[in-house]
């Protein structure tokens, strides 16, 4: 999640980790947000119908998606799983208000940042973001998917939504052994993500979506071995957790 200031706040995906911000959200239908969805992938979207200020008349939630490969509109393959039998209630029933927006590669403005959107490697039409706020940039590229054979290189989107950004929260799923056996699975390894930031000139790397079977301790060691393949450039590495705040100083 960014915060902006006092405005609405800007939502990355919709995963189980809404549940638990919905708690510090008003419930009186006064809730107004915006999130950047990467791709409807489950995990990313399974959150979306317990979020309970959208249980609320009056809230609202925009949602930026990316356009499907086969035509349909987003809420409509949205609301397929959110809907009898997989669910209660269907989507349209929720008792806010969801504005969905399909979109590709595009720039928008939402509040005082500018959000550039352009899609990236994964299995499926999938989002990354890049968000300036005046000199202040967060990307985000939660999955993305390395070249199968292991090698190191970046398409021209991804590249364009990374390139000197202050923070990336960026794909962090396996290790090169996992990689091997699960190259087409649409991430990608530490080790790229930490080539990736170098290469790009990130500031801060936020190693993401870890595997959800790896311990604490586990997390540890690879944020170590990352730190340790970073430690030439001028990237600074922090593995993701819960609770985790990063403060950025923007000149708007």
């Amino acid at each position: 999640m960014l915060q902006i200031g006092e405005e609405p706040p800007i939502i990355f995906d919709l995963g189980t980790g809404l549940r638990y911000f919905g708690r510090t959200q008003p419930r009186d239908g006064s809730f107004r947000g915006t999130c950047l969805l990467s791709h409807l992938h489950w995990d990313h979207t399974q959150g979306l119908p317990f979020f309970t200020p959208i249980l609320e008349a009056g809230s609202r939630l925009d949602v930026y998606a990316p356009i499907q490969e086969d035509g349909r509109p987003v809420v409509e393959a949205l609301g397929a799983f959110i809907q009898p039998p997989h669910f209660p209630i269907s989507i349209e029933h929720l008792p806010g208000t969801l504005r969905f927006h399909d979109i590709s590669d595009c720039d928008f403005p939402v509040g005082s940042a500018i959000v550039r959107s352009r899609l990236i490697p994964h299995v499926g039409n999938t989002l990354g973001y890049r968000v300036d706020v005046g000199d202040a940039s967060v990307a985000y590229l939660s999955d993305h998917q390395q070249p199968y054979d292991g090698s190191f290189s970046i398409t021209n989107s991804a590249r364009e939504l990374v390139e000197g950004v202050d923070v990336l929260v960026h794909d962090a799923q396996f290790t090169a052994d996992e990689f091997e056996r699960k190259c087409t699975w649409g991430h990608c390894t530490v080790d790229y993500a930490v080539w990736l930031a170098v290469e790009c000139g990130v500031k801060k790397l936020v190693l993401f979506h870890h595997d959800p079977t790896r311990t604490d301790d586990a997390i540890d060691k690879l944020a170590a071995r990352a730190s340790e393949l970073a430690k030439d450039s001028d990237v600074s590495i922090v593995a993701a957790r819960e609770g985790l705040v990063i403060s950025l100083a923007s000149t708007i």
